[in-house]
Order: structure tokens, then sequence, then C-alpha cells
């Protein structure tokens, strides 16, 4: 019986004893996101004026990976160890006014922005290392499947008055992650660390 109840998957063949999906699990994928999320705020804190394109970079990346937690993540999370509910409710909370503060972000914020993001590391890679202890790998790489595919589809401006859990995230988040994407085209607004003239060294 699967520790963590998962989505369910496309009719498949009978998997071969010993099978592991294909990818990197999302433990994995969440830790090094919390790292380049850091690297990114320590580089745009620095003494000079931060160039408005990494504020918008960071607003984009922090604005995906907060939805895909929030659609695989914490509800696997709170499946898993029901004990961990208020602090799943909790980091719900804190993301949504997070997402709030995220809007119309300038240097002035970004303090204030930067104390958020630590505690949203430090909060959800604590949920993370409890959910690996009762997780089998191939529970964690399926959910870090079902997390790049989230966040490829997320939005890429906050929007903290959408659903946070299942099932209305996972059909409100995409559906509003396409107009996002459609203005970042006909703007040309930069969403990734790659549109960044100089990349964040991942500690």
């Amino acid at each position: 019986m699967s520790a963590v109840p998962l989505p369910p998957l496309p009719p498949a063949p009978a998997p071969e004893e010993g099978y592991r999906p294909a990818g990197p699990s999302i433990a994995d994928i969440v830790d090094r996101e919390h790292r380049q999320l850091l690297a990114l705020l320590d580089q745009l804190s620095g003494p000079d004026t931060t160039p408005q394109e990494g504020l918008t970079v960071l607003t984009a990346a922090l604005s995906r990976h907060l939805s895909a937690e929030e659609q695989y993540l914490l509800p696997a999370v709170r499946a898993a160890l029901p004990t961990a509910a208020e602090r799943v409710d909790a980091e719900i909370n804190a993301d949504a006014a997070l997402l709030s503060a995220l809007k119309g972000l300038t240097d002035e914020a970004l303090t204030d922005i930067a104390e958020r993001v630590r505690r949203h590391v430090d909060g959800v890679g604590e949920l993370v290392t409890e959910l690996r202890a009762v997780a089998t790998e191939e529970e964690l790489v399926r959910l870090g499947n079902r997390l790049e595919i989230a966040e490829e589809a997320a939005p890429t401006r906050p929007h903290p008055g959408t659903p946070a859990t299942p099932p209305w995230n996972r059909i409100v988040e995409p559906a509003v992650g396409v107009v996002d994407k459609v203005l970042d085209v006909v703007t040309r607004r930069p969403t990734y660390l790659a549109d960044l003239p100089e990349q964040p060294r991942d500690k």
C-alpha cells in the first residue's frame, strides 16, 4: 500500500520488479529550488540598485514554486503526515502573505521578501525531511514528476486570491498561468534564472 496517496496515472503495463520511475525526487527538486531562490536573493540584496529584470525573475520564480508546492508537495505531506496538518496550513497562509508582498516588488521590499523566503525554506524544508522518512523513493520521484509539470504550467505572477488546495488549485492555477504566459510573451518579460545576465551561484 502506498504511504503517500498519489494522483492516478494513465493506464500502463505493470512495472517490473525493481522498476524506478525516471526523474529527480520531489525532495531533491524542492531543495534545489530553495537554494536557487536564496542565492538569487543574496545576489539581489547587494549594495547596488537591483535591476528590474532581477525583481521580475524573482517574482516569477517564487510564483511558480509556491503554486507547484501547494498543488503536490503540501497535499502529499498532509496525507502522509496527519500530525503535520497545522504546519501545512501555516505554510499555505504564509505563501498567501508572501504572494501579496510580491505584488509590485521594489528594492525597498526586498528585505521583507528575503525574510519571508527564508522562513518558507526552513518550514517547508522540515516538512520535506519528514516526508522523505515515510515515503518510498518511487513515490518521491512520481511526485517530483508532477511538481515539475505543475511548475511549467503555473502562474508567473502572484495571485494570492486563487485556491491554494486541491482540487481547485490544480484547475485554476494552470488557467491563470496561460494568461500570465501570454502577457510575458507580449511584454518580453523575463521569468527564468537563465534570462538574467548574471546567474546566481547555487550554494
